[in-house]
């Protein structure tokens, strides 16, 4: 049988599978290799348990194409420049790792096209041999911020991905990526300190917000509050612009300052409350829908905008 990849609908009509109406297509074309993933996190639409269509990660719908076809048109959908890199979100299943072997030696086929593979490993060693097959960039996911809670919501020990993933950190600088999902019961200030730790270890840190799915475990809990995800978004952008850890104020459960001056002016451009995460990942409408405020921006901000966002923060600068 011919091995099939799904590519998400906004990714389909990116690189000119589908017609969309939308307001800005994704940079990274997103390609979800396999279906039904033998791990059962409570908030994913792939999990074991999880009621919900197989074609469905998060709240996006996937396209199933062949296997070959989808590489072609990937790679040349890059070389026209509609696409600038490509994000393979790997199912976890017992085949995974030979699945991400074989995706990425379809694409090499096709130029120097910047592939990030955002999948389940489980070693140094098999991260070696990814950046050695071609991966740019390797994503491994703790989406929890706290260990109870990982336990409860993932399952397994959050201390043993943490040092993982600090060990590939340290063998290959500034390759690595995890995802941190705000809104999962953990508390504001842990999950700033943990997106410090991050930054300090030259892990890039996309940040998304709980997005309730029917047909998972979660499917009832709200999404987090928009206040504490500005707040975060904040505090990443101005580690970004080389603010010290310490410039970012918390009292015991949340963010409560930044002592910056100038802090609108540096927030002027809105580049806080853009998706963050690899470099030209956007993820048009991946948390919320297209009527809904935005908790990740995947186009430019308007002043009116970021001047909403600021608002919702409760942060007022010097």
């Amino acid at each position: 049988m011919m091995s099939r990849w799904k590519l998400s609908i906004g990714s389909a009509g990116a690189i000119g599978r589908r017609k969309l109406k939308i307001d800005a297509l994704p940079t990274t074309a997103y390609v979800m290799i396999g279906e039904g993933c033998v791990r059962n996190c409570a908030f994913c639409s792939q999990a074991r348990e999880s009621t919900t269509q197989s074609k469905f990660l998060s709240r996006v719908a996937w396209d199933a194409i062949p296997e070959e076809e989808a590489a072609a048109q990937l790679g040349a959908a890059f070389q026209a420049g509609k696409i600038k890199r490509v994000c393979l979100q790997v199912v976890n299943r017992p085949d995974s790792f030979q699945a991400i072997l074989r995706a990425l030696e379809e694409l090499r086929k096709y130029g120097p096209l910047p592939i990030v593979v955002s999948g389940y490993i489980t070693s140094v060693a098999e991260a070696k041999e990814l950046f050695a097959r071609g991966a740019e960039r390797i994503g491994l996911a703790l989406d929890v911020a706290e260990p109870e809670l990982f336990s409860k919501i993932k399952g397994g020990s959050w201390q043993a991905r943490w040092e993982l993933l600090c060990a590939c950190a340290e063998a290959f600088p500034g390759k690595m990526t995890t995802h941190l999902i705000v809104g999962l019961g953990e508390k504001e200030v842990t999950m700033w300190k943990l997106i410090a730790e991050c930054y300090k270890r030259k892990i890039t840190v996309g940040l998304f917000a709980f997005t309730p799915l029917k047909g998972t475990k979660m499917a009832m809990v709200p999404p987090p509050d928009r206040g504490s995800y500005r707040r975060l978004q904040i505090a990443l952008e101005l580690l970004k612009q080389g603010v010290s850890i310490e410039q970012v104020v918390c009292d015991k459960q949340r963010i409560i300052a930044f002592n910056v001056c100038n802090l609108r002016q540096r927030l002027a451009d809105g580049k806080a409350f853009l998706t963050s995460g690899c470099l030209d990942c956007n993820r048009p409408y991946y948390n919320e829908k297209p009527r809904d405020v935005l908790y990740n921006y995947h186009r430019p901000l308007s002043p009116e905008e970021v001047q909403q966002a600021l608002t919702e923060s409760g942060v007022v600068g010097c």
